[in-house]
């Protein structure tokens, strides 16, 4: 392997575990605020429910990539790239002050400023910095509102879907093409080259056969392992290891860096690939290991 590939998909699992990380971390103001995205989070038919806003929303994208309303696609992103700061910078900050009117303006001014620097400077590092923070704190939500056991169930749901979406319909494949077109800053980026913009160059188009300026995966390809960490963490009993992670979420994490691992060896095929299958399959994995040694212990 190249030294310009190996040290762009070396990045990966560091930034992975930034995620996970700050999705822990996170999960403490979130827990205290009391921001949750289900109410009852032993529901079973909460995995249902996020499977099926999944499908509308994703459906609601094609369907304006389809008629080339580049316009509205970037309003849409840039709406719930807003909202999703809207919802982190209120964890933290009622968590550290209080629901108060300074604490709303607070919230308002950081969520408009992150959307507008992501908008208005998507350079890559700009986008990963401020990816982690989306993807943690997103991670963090899910996670205390959701019980073990239903996120067991969404990580193997989105997994046969995500391997679907890629390998049958590759419905997948045209919406990260029409999201890549646009430099919507919903995507991690890691260069190949130092003097890389993605401002400039962009990454070309996914499965052209040429070569690509940066290696990219999706927030959602880090999100979900870290939803599994964080629940385990918040939900199970046991002691902490240095007060902060038990022995079950810290098999998850270790079980997405194997599963990051193998989705890499394919990706250096040069093609496309699910990356939910061998990541929520490793997390899920390390997490069952990592529950057992709680349960020995």
């Amino acid at each position: 392997m190249e030294i310009k590939n190996l040290i762009p998909l070396l990045a990966m699992p560091l930034l992975l575990l930034a995620v996970e990380i700050g999705a822990i971390l996170i999960s403490l103001p979130v827990k205290a605020s009391g921001i949750v995205a289900f109410e009852d989070p032993t529901s079973l038919e909460n995995p249902v429910i996020f499977i099926v806003i999944l499908l509308v929303f994703t459906g609601f994208l094609l369907v304006l990539i389809k008629y080339d309303m580049k316009k509205v696609i970037a309003a849409v992103i840039g709406l719930s790239i807003f909202f999703t700061f809207a919802y982190i910078f209120a964890a933290l900050i009622y968590a550290a002050m209080g629901a108060s009117d300074i604490a709303n303006i607070a919230v308002l001014v950081l969520s408009i400023l992150a959307t507008a620097l992501l908008y208005k400077f998507p350079e890559w590092y700009v986008i990963d910095a401020l990816g982690i923070l989306i993807g943690a704190g997103v991670a963090s939500i899910f996670g205390v509102s959701l019980d073990v056991l239903p996120v067991v169930i969404l990580l193997i749901l989105l997994a046969v879907y995500d391997a679907i979406s890629v390998y049958k319909t590759k419905h997948m494949i045209t919406l990260a093409e029409g999201v890549i077109d646009l430099k919507t800053p919903i995507l991690f980026v890691i260069p190949k080259r130092r003097d890389y913009s993605f401002i400039k160059d962009g990454i070309g188009k996914l499965g052209d056969g040429g070569e690509r300026a940066a290696f990219i995966i999706g927030m959602g390809d880090l999100i979900m392992p870290s939803i599994l960490v964080v629940s385990a963490n918040v939900f199970l009993k046991g002691a902490k290891l240095g007060g902060l992670i038990n022995l079950a979420a810290l098999g998850a994490i270790i079980g997405s860096l194997a599963g990051l691992c193998v989705l890499l060896h394919f990706v250096m095929s040069g093609k496309p690939q699910a990356g939910l299958p061998p990541l929520n399959g490793g997390t899920i994995l390390g997490f069952l290991v990592g529950l057992a040694a709680m349960t020995w212990l």
